[in-house]
């Protein structure tokens, strides 16, 4: 606040912070002395001290209903922070020219009032969307266009935002709820998209990834391969070198080991032949020793048990050879049995197939005469092992053990037809015709 302090006249130096300015007039200044932030020497009486404030005023700028380019009623609010330029000497002096003298409250209220002018003036130059959408823009025009005006009261405007905008009618709400739609549609198909391509590309970073490692497991497998051959190649090389090292070792220590044996068996002959010479002579001591009382009366028991075992061993042959001859003679007589037994089957079978061949009818009747009390048991054979027989009669005919026997009676009496379909012959009529024969 800008005021002349009584008090103050009475100090010759006066002092101000650095949110505020000291304005001297009077004797010795054809122009006011303006000091931001500093001191200045005062002449009581002659001259005089005013103070103006350099602090940063927040200003709510109000804008109600006030129609677009389009016509649309908004309400906007804005905020800015705006100060007396206390570093410019020209602001400064214009500021004095129109604050000097003026309370805080009363500066704020001159800004305020020509800033919200600005402001509904360039409200009317924009479309609800620009305002809406692109807030920055709007605050930038209000900003350019009031800075002018400020600049010539002396004030700049530090900074200026745009708060809020709001209207009666529901048409920002319509408008958010279009663009809501509109970015909830943009972002189901962004997301779709993102999942389509983040799809695709964990596909291509997938196959890459694979081609990479089978790449890398081929070149691990074949520097694996190579390092196996090699691997064998060098062990077959160091175990050659060994295996010949070692059986050059071994050849040399046999031929060293062959040397020492040379070396020892030919001390050995030369004591095996002092020994022979020594026992050659023992044993011809010897020789005459036994021959004279053990060599003759042995070769004489030799002699015996020689001739003993000849003996025995010509008995064991002809023994053997007399059970071989009994058993060829006993394998010659069975056969010869056998073959005659099947030489007396052959001519009775001869035979009687003549007789079939002479007598035909007359063989057949007889051997279905041989075979029919055989048939006739093998008919009654069920009935010997029944235990127990229910029979059911109309009341007609014989009855119990009669009808049985009847039944069986029936069952031979067919079998003349039964030869006779199968072999031709009228069993009957041959009776009938052996008969008169005999």
């Amino acid at each position: 606040m800008s005021q002349t302090n009584g008090d103050e006249d009475s100090y010759f130096f006066q002092v101000c912070g650095p949110n505020e300015a000291l304005v001297v007039s009077g004797c010795c200044h054809s122009r006011p002395l303006m000091v931001a932030g500093g001191r200045v020497f005062v002449i009581p009486c002659v001259q005089q001290l005013q103070r103006i404030t350099l602090n940063v005023m927040t200003l709510n700028v109000e804008s109600p209903r006030v129609y677009t380019h389009e016509g649309v009623a908004i309400s906007v609010t804005g905020v800015a922070q705006v100060k007396i330029q206390g570093q410019n000497q020209e602001m400064l002096a214009a500021a004095c020219q129109q604050f000097l003298g003026k309370s805080e409250e009363q500066i704020r209220r001159i800004a305020l009032e020509t800033l919200e002018g600005h402001q509904r003036a360039i409200m009317g130059t924009m479309t609800v969307e620009e305002i809406y959408q692109d807030r920055k823009k709007f605050a930038q025009a209000v900003f350019r266009v009031a800075s002018t005006d400020f600049v010539n009261m002396g004030i700049i405007i530090v900074s200026y935002t745009l708060k809020d905008v709001r209207d009666e009618e529901g048409y920002l709400k319509a408008l958010g709820m279009t663009r809501t739609a509109q970015v909830k549609k943009d972002a189901r198909i962004g997301e779709a998209e993102a999942q389509r391509d983040s799809g695709i590309k964990e596909a291509n970073a997938e196959e890459q990834r694979m081609k990479a490692r089978f790449s890398n497991d081929t070149e691990i497998a074949a520097a694996q391969r190579d390092f196996e051959l090699k691997k064998a190649a060098y062990d077959m090389e160091t175990q050659t070198k060994k295996a010949e090292a070692e059986l050059a070792y071994e050849l040399q220590a046999a031929k060293t080991k062959q040397m020492i044996k040379e070396e020892q068996m030919q001390i050995k002959v030369v004591e095996r032949a002092q020994q022979i010479q020594v026992q050659e002579q023992e044993i011809a001591r010897r020789e005459r020793e036994l021959e004279a009382q053990i060599k003759r009366p042995a070769e004489a028991e030799k002699y015996r048990l020689e001739t003993l075992a000849d003996a025995n061993a010509k008995r064991v042959l002809m023994e053997a050879e007399a059970d071989s001859e009994a058993v060829r003679l006993k394998g010659e007589a069975e056969a010869y049995a056998i073959e005659a037994k099947a030489k007396a089957e052959a001519e009775q079978m001869a035979k009687k197939a003549d007789a079939w061949r002479d007598y035909q009818e007359a063989a057949m009747v007889d051997m279905v005469l041989e075979t029919l009390p055989k048939v006739v048991a093998e008919v009654a054979a069920p009935l010997s092992q029944t235990k127990k027989v229910t029979m059911v009669s109309s009341g007609k005919g014989e009855l119990g053990a009669a009808k049985i026997t009847g039944e069986v009676m029936d069952i031979v009496e067919r079998l003349p037809q039964v030869v006779e379909s199968m072999t031709g012959v009228d069993m009957s009529k041959a009776l009938k015709l052996q008969a008169r024969s005999v």
